[in-house]
């Protein structure tokens, strides 16, 4: 992202799956979830998966698309992700005066998800990027202990950590800086999300919103937008040992 300041939040393509519970008089029905009083209804959701299969038909024939590089078309739970996660960011930057660090263009979305760049998901996407860009972090983290353990366990599980490695000998590959700064950009998120009340339909539990996503669209860091769900949810979980992020940051 060019002019973007590297302490500033890395997006990524991908949008995952959602978390949190409906409850009391927050359970209308028809609505997806809330973020305060904003509603972001089922009827918004299925718009937009709705113009995203139109407007990305598949190709006549499976050998036109390279294998890898088929269209991400969204599912609902990623859809959810990205409105709610956009209408805090939208509050945060007004409530704090947070000005975007640089311009994330539907096209670069676009290339990453390997959809067409007139999609209304991707456009929405790309302003979402923009918008966590002015939000500022701290110092790169250090995982602990159990984090490391939990992230090579969920690695094996997933097949992106060979079964024979150790947790020592994975977390020597894993602990670097892009891991260390998806830490740090996970915690200014979390922050930022709990300065709002948000609340997601069960249906689309649990929801995370990654940080850092490896090949096959795996999250590697994700922070959970909303209450948890009964079960624990990892904030780090099954990444490749040498991670890419999804989305170039540069050029």
């Amino acid at each position: 992202m060019t002019g973007m300041r590297a302490r500033r939040l890395v997006a990524v393509a991908s949008v995952a799956i959602g978390l949190v519970a409906l409850t009391g008089c927050r359970s209308e029905p028809g609505v997806a979830a809330y973020v305060g009083d904003h509603r972001i209804t089922e009827d918004a959701v299925t718009e937009v998966i709705d113009d995203a299969s139109a407007k990305n038909p598949p190709p006549a024939a499976a050998d036109e698309v390279p294998p890898g590089q088929e269209p991400q078309l969204p599912g609902r739970s990623q859809v959810v992700s990205t409105l709610v996660l956009a209408e805090v960011c939208e509050r945060v930057s007004a409530a704090e005066g947070y000005r975007p660090e640089g311009q994330v263009e539907p096209a670069q979305v676009a290339q990453g998800l390997g959809l067409n760049p007139e999609t209304g998901y991707v456009r929405q996407v790309a302003e979402l990027y923009t918008c966590l860009s002015a939000i500022p972090i701290g110092a790169p983290v250090a995982p602990t202990e159990q984090e490391l353990i939990d992230l090579v366990a969920a690695g094996k599980r997933a097949g992106a950590v060979p079964a024979e490695v150790t947790v020592e000998q994975a977390a020597a590959q894993l602990d670097g800086d892009q891991l260390r700064q998806a830490l740090a950009n996970r915690d200014a998120l979390r922050e930022a999300v709990e300065e709002y009340d948000v609340t997601v339909n069960p249906r689309y539990r649990p929801l995370l919103f990654p940080v850092l996503s490896f090949t096959g669209q795996t999250i590697a860091v994700g922070v959970p937008l909303g209450e948890p769900a009964s079960d624990a949810v990892n904030d780090i979980s099954t990444p490749r040992p040498r991670p890419e992020p999804s989305v170039p940051t540069d050029g």
